[in-house]
């Protein structure tokens, strides 16, 4: 069984929901599947793993708030 994930709030205080829990999660399973498939096709196609994998770190990293008005 796999330990419940925190998922902290700006105020450093857990998301208590429970709907809003099942959704987390849900994308979490749904992202984490996306993103080894991905590496994994990348790295069987011959790109090199240091590469995807910082490709993948710098597609998060620019990832834009939706908090950020005028986006």
């Amino acid at each position: 069984m796999t330990a419940l994930r925190i998922w902290p709030q700006e105020d450093g205080q857990p998301v208590t929901c429970q709907e809003k829990l099942r959704m987390l999660e849900e994308n979490w399973q749904e992202v984490q599947q996306v993103l080894a498939d991905a590496f994994e096709d990348a790295v069987l196609m011959g790109v090199s793993e240091q590469v995807m994998r910082e490709r993948l770190a710098d597609l998060v990293a620019s990832l834009s708030s939706p908090k950020v008005a005028g986006a």
